[in-house]
């Protein structure tokens, strides 16, 4: 078989393409990894804006993230930009673009839970409460598989918590939260708010707390934390059903929330035992370590 020479020009400019490809390829993973190390001791040393430049040209280098160099220089860039707004809390531009860079990591990791909530941080940290609603909100309702149940219990439990604080706000006030005397005991009795209006957003706050923890337990049965907030908003409704003069719905809700209390009890020992273990594991493989060098 011949070859015409314009052929063979053409089967040579592909190769020499395909080599200089291939080593640019091979160089910018090697100045990545040299970025992030850098990049890395700069930050530890609070050199942020040091630190910055190298994770931005890293992330030059591999804008689609398609490499772990890439994916890890986004992680630290939005870390970097969030500790610049800490040390200056004047410059809310950082602080944004922060929110931006940490959005960029979650949408080729959804999972990725603490640039979720840093991201509720920094919404909090500028005042910006309707976004930060709209924010959690969304983890709390989202249908991508690849964020766990876990955490979008944990989304629900964030909300249900400020509908608590909201209830509580109004519900263990002096003029509400009254303290009588009960066979020969001092005891606390609530009253309705004189305000109206406070005795609607006391329900309404405790009712919409309560959805959202339920939803928490059904996703996540053994969080805890999501049965704390449904013992702590059962009381909020035997208090309200208390206000209103329902002794018998007052005494139901009561038995729901120490039957929620228990449960928390259990689960937050059986956790804090897990936690005691896997120190004492870490610990005995850093004295082993130690002992064999």
């Amino acid at each position: 078989m011949k070859f015409s020479r314009a052929g063979i020009t053409g089967i040579i400019v592909i190769i020499i393409s395909t080599f200089l490809l291939s080593n640019c390829t091979f160089y910018n993973r090697i100045k990545s990894r040299q970025n992030l190390v850098e990049g890395a001791a700069a930050y530890k040393e609070r050199r942020f804006a040091d630190a910055e430049s190298l994770f931005r040209d890293t992330i030059s280098r591999d804008p689609e993230g398609e490499t772990q160099e890439g994916r890890t220089a986004q992680v630290f860039l939005a870390r970097t930009l969030h500790s610049e707004f800490i040390s200056n809390r004047q410059n809310k531009e950082k602080a944004k673009e922060a929110i931006a860079e940490y959005q960029k990591v979650l949408q080729k990791t959804p999972s990725d839970q603490s640039s979720f909530k840093a991201v509720a941080n920094l919404y909090e940290n500028l005042g910006m409460q309707d976004e930060w609603q709209k924010w959690v909100t969304a983890r709390a309702n989202t249908t991508d598989e690849n964020v766990p149940p876990e955490q979008r219990a944990e989304a629900l439990i964030i909300l249900g918590a400020r509908r608590y604080t909201c209830a509580n706000e109004i519900s263990d006030t002096e003029s509400v939260k009254k303290t009588v005397q009960q066979d020969g005991k001092e005891v606390y009795q609530f009253v309705k708010p004189e305000n109206p209006q406070d005795f609607e957003t006391l329900k309404q706050c405790a009712q919409e707390g309560l959805d959202l923890v339920n939803r928490a337990v059904e996703l996540a049965p053994n969080n805890d934390s999501a049965w704390s907030y449904r013992a702590n908003l059962y009381t909020q409704k035997a208090r309200i059903a208390e206000m209103e003069g329902n002794t018998a719905e007052k005494e139901q809700f009561r038995k729901l929330a120490d039957e929620a209390k228990d449960r928390f009890t259990t689960l937050n020992e059986e956790r804090k035992r897990r936690e005691a273990e896997e120190e004492a594991r870490k610990l005995a493989e850093r004295e082993a370590a130690n002992q064999s060098k």
